[in-house]
């Protein structure tokens, strides 16, 4: 039960940022809150990640909700046999997907953000965040899987 809370708190507070983004700022709009490195920056994307599949929005649709679906399984299935890591891994992915699916129902569009230029060239919003900090995590939790595993091979 904590792992939905926590997926629609998260998914909750990327929608609160892109809620006031989307109402205070018109697309192209930016404001440098440290000029030429971080802006925040309004921008309607109709694509997935990096622009990409600009006009297959019903795709990306099923095949979020079909992903969001199989990672709550993932969830049930195996939550007593879930590492910290993997568990949070799954929560934070579900968390992001479910924000980027709720905006393309909505609004028909995914409310980016967050830029820092000269860094990254792609604006990008907490949703995403949530997806590559649950990435890290699951990465995390293979290595110290693997780690565990040539110590018991070793001993």
């Amino acid at each position: 039960m904590t792992a939905f809370i926590l997926i629609l708190l998260l998914a909750a507070a990327d929608q609160g940022v892109k809620f006031f983004v989307d109402k205070l700022m018109p697309e192209g709009r930016t404001i440098p809150l440290i000029a030429g490195f971080f802006h925040i920056t309004s921008v309607r994307n109709r694509g997935v990640a990096f622009g990409l599949m600009q006009g297959k929005a019903v795709l990306v649709t099923v095949i979020t909700a079909a992903a969001i679906a199989l990672m709550v399984l993932h969830l049930i299935k195996n939550r007593k046999a879930q590492s910290f890591w993997e568990r949070g891994g799954f929560i934070l992915i579900t968390a992001g997907a479910l924000g980027n699916l709720t905006d393309r129902l909505i609004r028909g569009y995914v409310v980016d953000m967050i830029d820092f230029r000269g860094i990254w060239v792609y604006v990008f919003n907490v949703a995403d965040i949530w997806i590559n900090l649950g990435v890290a995590f699951i990465i995390i939790d293979f290595l110290l899987d693997a780690c565990r595993k040539k110590r018991k091979k070793s001993s």
